[in-house]
């Protein structure tokens, strides 16, 4: 459920969650990571795994009982948090979307594989084996931050915490139209109430054409995913995230739309330059009619 390329479905559950805003963050060190950065997060995590292990027990209870909450859902504040993927859809996105390259140099691809042949297994280095459970048990921690006590969120959290104070401070590439993104991201981040209102009113107004918003937006992430701009364009639906979680928008207004027009808008500006002009203006015209032009 959980990839880069659907990085938008991604971002609306983080979106609703208590944690999501820490995951998210997360997530994105994880994009910035680079090899140079792996021992300082490595040497992070305590040598007794024997602690870790009574730790991921409690993840498991945690997680086993958002799934039974999600099966039950009947409330409509748990049906707004209720996410469509799991924390064992998230942990795979991280391992082998984010830190795909830290599992070493793929096999070349073969039109015709030989009869019986195997996909040689890959691995990841002890160093970066260390460094992704750092970053998969503070994953876990802010994924689950409301269903975990504060001592284990604490615990599973301290290593990364620890870790980001050895690394640099990196900005994100969002790719050819990152100004564009930038300025969407700062105006979402510091929304007035009635900028909130006037949201509301355009996602209520732009509800009965939804059918013909889906489409778009899996052209604009096709399009994200044709141009190399992925880990580009999921950096900025994170960043949303983020910028949603800074204007205090409330859960229910998320989940009911609001969320949709800006990641699709997000989506959109991140392809400006390729998308057919009938697409992008299915996602871009709610954000403008809503919040106005970006600013210069």
């Amino acid at each position: 459920m959980y990839s880069l390329v659907s990085a938008p479905v991604l971002g609306f559950d983080l979106s609703r969650l208590q944690g999501g805003s820490a995951a998210a963050d997360v997530l994105l060190h994880g994009l910035s990571l680079t090899q140079s950065d792996l021992d300082a997060v490595a040497a992070a995590r305590a040598d007794d795994d024997w602690d870790r292990a009574d730790l991921w027990r409690d993840v498991d209870a945690a997680a086993q009982e958002r799934r039974t909450a999600v099966a039950d859902a009947g409330a409509l504040t748990v049906i707004e948090r209720a996410p469509l993927g799991t924390l064992d859809g998230l942990l795979h996105c991280l391992r082998y979307d984010i830190l795909d390259w830290t599992w070493g140099k793929r096999p070349a691809q073969q039109a015709m594989p030989a009869p019986h042949a195997r996909t040689p297994r890959q691995r990841q280095s002890p160093v970066a084996s260390r460094a992704t459970g750092v970053l998969s048990d503070a994953a876990a921690a802010a994924y689950l931050r409301e269903l975990l006590s504060d001592d284990s969120r604490r615990r599973l959290s301290a290593p990364w915490t620890a870790a980001m104070r050895a690394l640099p401070e990196r900005e994100h590439d969002l790719g050819p139209q990152g100004d564009d993104v930038r300025r969407l991201l700062t105006r979402v981040g510091s929304l007035t109430r009635a900028e909130m209102q006037q949201l509301n009113k355009v996602t209520d107004s732009a509800r009965p054409g939804l059918s013909d918003w889906a489409p778009a937006v899996h052209s604009a992430s096709w399009a994200v995913f044709l141009a190399g701009r992925v880990r580009s364009g999921a950096a900025a639906q994170l960043l949303l995230v983020q910028a949603l979680d800074r204007s205090g928008v409330p859960v229910g207004d998320r989940a009911g739309g609001v969320w949709n027009l800006l990641s699709g808008a997000v989506q959109a500006i991140m392809v400006r330059d390729l998308l057919d002009s009938a697409t992008a203006r299915r996602l871009l015209d709610p954000y403008f009619t809503a919040m106005g032009p970006l600013a210069s």
